[in-house]
């Protein structure tokens, strides 16, 4: 470290080469804060060890059961400033948090600094997903099974803007880095709707696809470019200047993608047949910089692909992957500068762990098991019931703040960067706090002693009574 800080000083070190360097060396210490807990306010019960324990990752835990959302927690999003952390539940209710509260190293129970309850205005169904302002934490998008795609403002917490697509919305997505303002919305219905949040009118669909949608994402780098995947397991790729929209699809089949006269694909005849999956796809992300396509679908298959040209890289995951829900996917990528170059890091919701796996190459990093049953009882319009369960939505705080995952069992979970420092310190306080003991004890024993003298000096006296 100390060289680093030579290194840095002297000017033979960027200081992006040294933000890299640390951050790259966080992310795969990653691992679940017990400390951390989300408290919705809703009725506690009881907890025994093993709802919460689950190996040595976590350690006995036997605080009672608080949710941050009973009824389960379909979704998360975090704004820019990677402060407000927004929660959906299954109940409908949309929950704030504010991360800022957060004091490094110690046990925190976050409580919600506003909610959306379910009334006439708010959501009549389920939460399936939330998303900020790309450029500002005032506003932020919360879709429903409701078929309503609605616009609150953050402070107030009041709707805005309410739009009834006339069709489960299971996703929705704004571009991170587009001038426009455009909503797209993936539904039942197999067209790309796009919402104008500027006029509060649907402009035009993207048609394409045959079946419903369950996945978008847009380019991170270029505005006008938007990624789709339904449950016909095609991924459409979609330039909304163009009248018709489409780009291309991805074909599994191809790993040498089209090269044009150009070099980029760009003059050569766009793909329109093949699939990218064998089932459903219901998982988009793109790495940050732009270069690649990360897609996830029902036939357990991850698959990443080079955007310059549509080639399958054949980037290999394993067996060990698990898909299965109707439901929009989170699937999360490491920032390029929190890793080395070409070693960005995928963060994938394997039902009840997480799965880290080094992105081009496909090699399994780490599994961090979700502590808790394998089931979980929640609470719903008819009562108590027994659900599967897993993880329902991924956020990434800043370049090294750790994951926020949602649940249905009803639990919001961190998961942040444990190193051999902390280590060291955590062991540097048990044992000072075992001198501490120590002392006390030593202490004890001696005023025993000494009433121990006392009390023999006492009963070796002859007493007599006159």
């Amino acid at each position: 470290m100390n060289q680093l800080l030579f290194d840095r000083s002297s000017g033979t070190l960027s200081p992006q080469a040294f933000a890299r360097i640390q951050t790259s060396s966080l992310v795969p210490a990653i691992q679940f804060a017990p400390q951390l807990r989300f408290d919705g306010g809703e009725k506690e019960a009881p907890l025994n060890n093993d709802d919460v324990g689950g190996g040595s990752q976590t350690g006995p835990f036997t605080e009672s059961r608080l949710w941050a959302h009973q009824s389960g927690v379909n979704s998360l999003a975090l704004d820019i400033e990677n402060r407000i952390l927004i929660s959906g539940g299954a109940d409908s209710a949309i929950k704030l948090w504010d991360l800022g509260e957060l004091t490094t190293g110690s046990k925190h129970t976050f409580r919600p600094t506003g909610v959306v309850p379910r009334t006439a205005s708010a959501h009549k169904y389920g939460i399936t997903h939330l998303s900020f302002y790309p450029f500002d934490s005032a506003a932020f998008l919360s879709s429903s099974y409701d078929h309503h795609l609605k616009l609150y403002a953050t402070e107030t917490l009041s709707v805005n803007a309410d739009f009834d697509l006339n069709s489960i919305i299971y996703t929705h997505a704004l571009s991170p880095i587009a001038s426009h303002l455009l909503v797209a919305c993936a539904t039942q219905h197999p067209a790309v709707r796009l919402i104008d949040l500027r006029t509060g009118s649907s402009t035009h669909s993207l048609a394409g696809h045959h079946g419903a949608l369950l996945s978008l994402a847009w380019s991170p780098t270029l505005e006008h470019i938007l990624a789709s995947g339904g449950i016909d397991g095609m991924v459409q790729l979609w330039d909304i200047r163009k009248s018709s929209g489409a780009l291309g699809v991805l074909n599994m089949e191809d790993s040498t993608g089209v090269i044009g006269t150009d070099g980029t694909g760009g003059s050569t005849r766009a793909r329109d047949a093949g699939k990218a999956h064998t089932a459903a796809v219901n998982g988009i992300t793109w790495t940050d910089d732009g270069s690649y396509l990360i897609t996830a679908g029902h036939d357990e298959r991850i698959r990443v692909w080079n955007v310059a040209t549509g080639a399958n890289t054949l980037a290999s995951f394993g067996p060990t992957i698990k898909n299965s829900h109707l439901s929009n996917l989170p699937l999360v990528v490491s920032p390029t500068m929190a890793s080395s170059p070409g070693k960005e890091i995928l963060i994938y919701p394997n039902e009840k762990e997480l799965l880290m796996f080094e992105l081009h190459e496909g090699k399994l990093l780490k599994r961090l098991r979700v502590p808790g049953p394998a089931t979980a009882a929640v609470r719903s319009r008819t009562g108590e019931r027994n659900i599967k369960n897993r993880i329902t939505g991924l956020v990434w705080r800043g370049q090294a703040g750790g994951i926020y995952s949602a649940h249905t069992d009803g639990q919001i979970r961190a998961w942040l960067p444990r190193t051999a420092e902390d280590e060291l310190l955590d062991k540097e306080e048990e044992e000072s706090f075992k001198g501490q003991n120590a002392d006390q004890e030593e202490g004890v024993k001696r005023k025993r002693n000494v009433l121990d003298d006392v009390f023999r000096d006492l009963t070796k006296q002859k007493i007599t009574f006159g």
